[in-house]
């Protein structure tokens, strides 16, 4: 792997950043931002923004108006658009849509991609993933899942209930897992003005970063015609991996750019700040949290480097996928933790980002995976790996 990147991506990393310094930071105090992310209004705005420096979606394939970025230069340009929390909804880059987007493009027919992706990849709709179900539908487990889909004639009757979908309020179209009558899963598009599709009541989260924030979903008789198959019919855990595993490294490209934007604050405050007569910084403790943190983004961002390298070669990515989300998530979060501890008072208001970028932060190690089910599976690889060699 060579780690030198190309003068092409170097501009554009110095772009995006010069970008969300001048155009996106200063936004962060807009007021409307609610507890549910920002609101459609201030969403439309950072979008205009994106749009007219030639920034928005830019991994989407150049074919559908994106820059076609690989996953490298994803890596790259995400950490570079998260370093203020608005940074991935303006450059339209945020969970769920990403994700969503890299799948359609993946799986959909001309007609859908016409019908739905290319609004969404223009930034005039968002979208939302339908899978999450509440106790005792699926969870961490999609073999759980309990949401059903019945043909009826040209159509299907999707019937069942969606629990912390993120993005749902606001969104024009859902992806909609569902239960096959032999058992199997479907994915399913929608628009979400359609009869049946019910948004039962937005959840509150410590997190407030997301577009559309999540939301609690009721499906009743919700008629799709068989056209809006996403793919086909019965393979939709098979589609649903093939959007989750590079889903879950863009999130891991996202939030070590939060972290980044915490270290840099608790490293200017530890500069400045005086203390028993000296800068806070160059008291050993302090001093070793900011050393910790230079190493836990170092590796972290290794890391996620090696699972996109792995990724443009044309591997599946699985198990490195996992491995770096609960590398990411748990390293930076002790770089957040840290940032908070140095910077004392401020930490724990919001007179600091950094504040907001902890609340944010904590659900990581449940998104895409709680780590505990990612370790569980590594373990089961490891252990088979062990068996077959001995």
């Amino acid at each position: 792997m060579n780690f030198e990147l190309p003068a092409e991506l170097l501009a554009l990393q110095a772009k995006v950043r010069r970008f969300i310094a001048e155009e996106i930071v200063p936004m962060e105090h807009d007021p409307r931002q609610t507890p549910h992310g920002p609101s459609a209004a201030l969403r439309q705005d950072l979008v205009e923004k994106a749009r007219a420096h030639g920034l928005l979606t830019p991994h989407a394939s150049i074919a559908m108006g994106g820059l076609g970025l690989s996953h490298i230069e994803k890596a790259v340009i995400f950490e570079e658009a998260a370093y203020s929390p608005l940074g991935p909804i303006a450059l339209n880059i945020h969970a769920p849509d990403e994700g969503n987007i890299h799948l359609l493009e993946l799986v959909a027919t001309p007609e859908q991609k016409q019908r739905w992706l290319l609004p969404m990849v223009q930034g005039h709709i968002r979208s939302c993933f339908a899978m999450t179900e509440p106790s005792p539908g699926a969870g961490s487990d999609p073999s759980m899942l309990s949401t059903t889909a019945v043909r009826d004639g040209d159509d299907y009757l999707i019937n069942g209930h969606k629990w912390f979908i993120t993005g749902a309020e606001g969104a024009s179209v859902a992806i909609i897992m569902a239960r096959m009558e032999d058992g199997s899963a479907t994915l399913f598009m929608t628009d979400t003005d359609r009869p049946g599709f019910i948004l039962e009541r937005m959840m509150d989260s410590l997190d407030s970063c997301f577009a559309g924030g999540h939301a609690v979903l009721r499906l009743e008789n919700l008629r799709i015609p068989a056209s809006d198959v996403l793919g086909e019919v019965g393979k939709g855990f098979r589609y649903a991996q093939v959007r989750l595993a590079p889903a879950r490294l863009t999130h891991c490209m996202r939030w070590l750019g939060q972290a980044r934007r915490a270290h840099e604050v608790a490293c200017h405050y530890a500069s400045q700040r005086q203390s028993f007569g000296k800068a806070l910084g160059e008291h050993q403790g302090v001093g070793f949290m900011l050393a910790d943190n230079e190493m836990d983004l170092h590796s972290t961002r290794l890391t996620i480097w090696h699972c996109a390298w792995m990724l443009d070669q044309g591997e599946r990515g699985n198990v490195e996928s996992s491995m770096a989300k609960v590398i990411s998530s748990e390293s930076i979060w002790r770089v957040i933790d840290r940032c908070v501890q140095v910077l004392g008072g401020q930490g724990v208001t919001g007179e600091s980002i950094v504040e907001r970028i902890f609340r944010d932060a904590r659900s990581f190690r449940i998104y895409d995976g709680p780590n505990e089910v990612h370790r569980m599976s590594l373990a089961k690889k490891v252990l088979a790996r062990s068996v077959h060699t001995s």
